[in-house]
């Protein structure tokens, strides 16, 4: 065993971690914005620390490329969020 998870192709669509950083004074913009923007995100669970003063969102998503996972969000929000390919990975 060499010590490393294994990584295997199951032909699934790519999977994202988008992390979203903004500044105490844009928070109420930042979930506004979601308002009158159609995403598949919205009324979903996500994990954020604003209400303990880093202001970091974090999606976990299904999407072709960066950008179409971009695409999910509202242009204000995706402009200062970054997108990390991610797989899921059994822990030993």
């Amino acid at each position: 065993m060499s010590g490393w998870p294994a990584f295997t192709d199951t032909g699934h669509m790519p999977r994202y971690m988008l992390e979203h950083r903004h500044a105490p004074r844009e928070c109420g913009v930042v979930f506004a914005s979601f308002n009158a923007f159609e995403s598949p995100l919205r009324h979903k669970e996500v994990c954020a620390t604003c209400s303990f003063g880093t202001h970091r969102i974090w999606w976990e998503l299904e999407a072709e490329t960066e950008a179409e996972a971009l695409s999910q969000l509202p242009h204000y929000v995706a402009e200062r969020t970054t997108v990390t390919r991610v797989r899921l990975v059994q822990m030993p």
